[in-house]
């Protein structure tokens, strides 16, 4: 016999085995393995594995009434969405936590496929949380989601060049003032002109800025939407991007340019002012570690509010950061809740802060001591969030977003006195289905 057919043989006889093995197993056993406690499936964004570490944390202090999991989402905010939407469409009862962008919140709630958030929970999760991170966790004024940790875009400059333009960082800065800086000195700006989210995320802040919204009926259905674009506050905006774009302040790669991409233009010679995440401060702090950058860079830095577009009033800098909502069709959501209260904790929220970079929705978390040590701008993040203002909360962001970036980049190809009127023709066509994206 040779060494194939005799293994073939072997083979044959497994299945048999193994049912005898197992049927010896349930009668010695008596009955099945005993069933653990609930497993709750939290659907996690990509991290430093922060929400990992405060899964297992909330697991050990349920005690044994639930146990998290996580899965992880895909990288980029737009597949997150679709992948999300699509399953709780079909009634996915997986997703007990998910972990979710805010502007994408309303897409969900609309149709139900949210589970009611407890009063109790509301209540005690919604205390101390900024303004910002508050309006972005609901939909038609109701708490549809819980906030986790809440994100805004700071204005970071070089201190040096400040000095050299006369520039009183003391004080809030326009835009203009930003421009004419970065001309009389020859450096450029870091801004975000790729077609992406992050041109959506600019042209929101300077809308907003501006006094005006991009939708000024977010919960009208998809034929009665009236957009706020071309206004004065839209036409400002474009003005804006417009002169940064035709003029070559925001350097040559500018039509591709993301928030990674402006950081290094920020960190290196040419680099002059620069709206972007907090993330960038433990980014240049690893750069100095690693020895990619100079120590005197750090030095260097300095952080203020998000631009004014208008002297003297206000700006509205971007709102991010992740909610937590329950699907609808969870076979848990009371112990789901009970696990978000958990999660959204201050204390969880300032080492998820201090270990991943993703600042509190809850002003508590700001007075921790390591709050303060890692990010020594917290109190300018923390007021940040109190004026920032959501992107357009509607269930058809995605065909708003869309158009916006499909017509506001590249930034040189803006015109102030067309762009904000055809954008809103374009998207209006879009949401009447007059047109594709």
């Amino acid at each position: 016999m040779t060494a194939e057919s005799s293994s073939r043989r072997r083979a044959r006889g497994r299945p048999r085995t193994l049912a005898v093995l197992a049927s010896a197993a349930l009668l010695l056993g008596g009955c099945s393995a005993p069933e653990g406690p609930p497993v709750l499936t939290w659907y996690i964004n990509p991290d430093a594995g922060g929400q990992a570490a405060i899964a297992a944390k909330c697991t050990e202090a349920a005690g044994g009434k639930y146990r998290i999991e996580t899965s992880l989402l895909p990288n980029d905010a737009a597949s997150q969405r679709e992948q999300l939407a699509r399953r709780l469409a079909a009634g996915d009862s997986s997703l007990d936590i998910m972990s979710l962008d805010p502007p994408f919140v309303p897409e969900l709630a609309e149709p139900g496929f949210l589970a009611p958030v407890p009063a109790g929970t509301a209540r005690r999760t919604t205390q101390n949380v900024v303004e910002g991170a508050l309006t972005g966790a609901k939909w038609k004024d109701k708490l549809v989601t819980v906030p986790f940790w809440a994100n805004t875009q700071l204005l970071w400059y070089r201190k040096s060049v400040a000095r050299a333009a006369g520039l009183d960082m003391s004080r809030p800065v326009t835009w203009d003032q930003l421009i004419d800086a970065a001309k009389r000195e020859k450096k450029y700006l870091g801004v975000q002109g790729a077609l992406a989210e992050s041109m959506t995320v600019w042209v929101n802040a300077l809308v907003a800025s501006g006094g005006g919204q991009i939708i000024e009926n977010p919960d009208a259905p998809a034929d009665q939407i009236k957009l706020g674009l071309d206004s004065p506050a839209g036409t400002k905006a474009a003005g804006i991007v417009s002169t940064i774009g035709k003029e070559g302040l925001g350097s040559p790669g500018l039509p591709t340019q993301n928030e990674n991409t402006s950081m290094l233009l920020f960190q290196g010679s040419d680099g002059s002012f620069m709206v972007n995440w907090p993330f960038i401060w433990p980014a240049t702090k690893d750069g100095v570690k690693g020895g990619n950058l100079k120590p005197a860079l750090l030095a260097d830095i300095g952080w203020g509010l998000y631009p004014q577009v208008t002297p003297g009033r206000d700006s509205a800098p971007p709102l991010g950061g992740i909610n937590l909502g329950v699907g609808a069709a969870s076979k848990h959501p009371d112990l789901a809740y009970q696990a978000i209260e958990c999660i959204v904790s201050p204390g969880n929220q300032a080492e998820y802060f201090v270990t991943n970079g993703n600042p509190p929705s809850n002003t508590e978390a700001y007075n921790d001591p390591r709050v303060k040590q890692a990010f020594p701008m917290a109190a300018t993040i923390r007021r940040s969030l109190e004026l920032a203002k959501p992107r357009p909360q509607t269930p058809y962001y995605n065909e708003v977003s869309t158009g916006i970036q499909q017509n506001w980049a590249p930034p040189s190809a803006v015109d102030p006195r067309s762009t904000p009127e055809s954008t809103t023709k374009f998207i209006l066509e879009v949401l009447r289905g007059e047109r594709l994206l």
